[in-house]
């Protein structure tokens, strides 16, 4: 997901610089083979995902994670993929559909102001965010619906770049999780170059 504001939220050290929208041809080189072998979904999202799960993708792009976790949750599970750019998400669907995994993804186009996922509240078992949260305008906003379709035990995986995100910034989204209930788990293991943070969903 992409965000075009400037951030609300004053616990953000970044809040003063404008956000921005991921041209949608760049997609093209973030669904790059180059890119699946630095930095491998299946390495980084195989531990929290098991057969028949319903994850949720948010900032989808062409499906560099949603492919793969689709076929990690096999044909009993649900991948639902959001991103703001309609044409990043026509794109998802052709590829679902050559790779024979579309009756396993919802792809969907959503807003800024809201992923309009409402029939999926208290379902989710694992949201992840990857490279993505620093782009939302209003995170406090997009945590809270977050809260709303984890199931219980539900998680919530971050993932964002070393270098184009500062551990600062990092920090800040950690701690804004906290203040909105989610429980920190240990940091998962993403690789160089990136940084992650895990959480349990709110009451679990």
């Amino acid at each position: 997901m992409n965000a075009t504001t400037t951030p609300s939220n004053a616990t953000d050290p970044a809040a003063t610089r404008r956000t921005h929208r991921c041209p949608w041809w760049l997609h093209y080189l973030l669904a790059s083979p180059l890119r699946r072998m630095l930095e491998s979904p299946r390495r980084i999202l195989g531990p929290h995902v098991a057969p028949g799960m319903t994850v949720l993708d948010v900032g989808c792009g062409f499906g560099y994670a949603s492919l793969p976790l689709a076929r990690m949750v096999g044909p009993e599970g649900r991948v639902i993929s959001v991103d703001v750019e309609p044409r990043v998400v026509a794109k998802l669907e052709r590829r679902a559909r050559r790779a024979g995994l579309a009756r396993r993804i919802d792809a969907r186009a959503c807003d800024a102001a809201g992923l309009g996922l409402g029939e999926y509240a208290g379902q989710v078992d694992l949201v992840t965010v990857i490279h993505t949260l620093h782009e939302i305008a209003d995170p406090s906003a997009f945590l809270e619906q977050i809260a709303a379709l984890l199931a219980p035990g539900g998680r919530l995986l971050v993932v964002e770049p070393r270098g184009h995100v500062e551990p600062e910034r990092l920090a800040a989204q950690v701690a804004l999780c906290r203040s909105l209930g989610f429980a920190e788990l240990a940091a998962p293991k993403v690789g160089r170059g990136r940084m992650a943070a895990l959480f349990a969903a709110p009451g679990a």
